[in-house]
């Protein structure tokens, strides 16, 4: 079997540098199809087009939207796409140290279940998107260096805007608004046991003991890969992250363009 070629590109992620590494299949194959897609969409539709790419916790969502905004950027046949976030629409970390929730009858902080659906800002979010759709707006980011939100610092003007977040397609009341915003839609799925071992390294590369990070697995993001992997609404596309880290297409509606 031949060897992989991978493209490699560096960026900054939510405050900190990372390289990220895609193969050429993955690019050729996957990514400029979907990026051909969008650029058809917003050519056919006449106005801002909004994307989502959805996935569980540790599934690779950031890397790969990070990386299709770099191809769209480089590619002459495509429009150019922005690659935003959902994590700087979390509650600020003051909100969730002082603010509880009742889960299995025990009230807990929201800061020690950081990163589930509870712990975000919903209608800001909402707002924000309906705002992008129309006219140019900020958009707020996290920084892992502070682990904080930091408030309206991306400029965005761009014709399609790509997002990316663990809840975007969630069959919960709460985020039906999110969902229906969305001109198109990924959903990335991936092994629980492949996102146990990537969420617990970045635990301790974030600063935690193997034993506490192997709570906050079980405590907290186990909860949230198995909401997002059972719980979120039929996507256009559907992609798997392999056990070496790549991107593959599963699935993908014949129709493509819709209002």
């Amino acid at each position: 079997m031949s060897e992989k070629n991978f493209i490699t590109y560096t960026t900054e992620i939510n405050g900190l540098t990372q390289d990220i590494k895609f193969s050429v299949e993955t690019v050729e194959e996957v990514f400029k199809p979907f990026l051909k897609k969008l650029s058809g969409l917003h050519a056919t539709m006449d106005r801002k087009i909004v994307a989502y790419i959805a996935a569980p916790p540790a599934a690779g969502k950031t890397s790969a939207a990070q990386f299709l905004e770099k191809i769209s950027r480089e590619e002459k046949n495509l429009t150019p796409i922005r690659a935003l976030g959902m994590d700087g629409f979390h509650n600020t970390s003051e909100y969730l140290k002082r603010n509880k929730v009742e889960i299995d009858g025990k009230e807990i902080f929201l800061n020690d279940i950081k990163g589930a659906p509870q712990t975000f800002d919903v209608d800001s979010l909402q707002e924000k998107i309906r705002e992008v759709r129309q006219e140019g707006t900020d958009w707020n980011i996290y920084d892992r260096k502070i682990h904080d939100v930091v408030h309206n610092v991306l400029s965005v003007e761009d014709d399609i805007i790509l997002i990316e977040g663990n809840y975007l397609l969630l069959k919960d009341p709460h985020w039906t608004n999110i969902r229906v915003l969305a001109d198109y839609t990924v959903f990335i799925e991936a092994e629980p046991e492949f996102l146990k071992g990537r969420l617990i390294s970045r635990k301790i590369q974030g600063g935690l003991t193997r034993e506490e990070a192997e709570n906050f697995y079980f405590n907290s993001d186990s909860k949230n890969v198995e909401q997002v992997l059972k719980n979120s609404a039929h996507a256009n596309e559907i992609w798997k992250v392999t056990d070496d880290g790549e991107i593959i297409r599963t699935e993908q509606e014949e129709e493509t363009f819709y209002d």
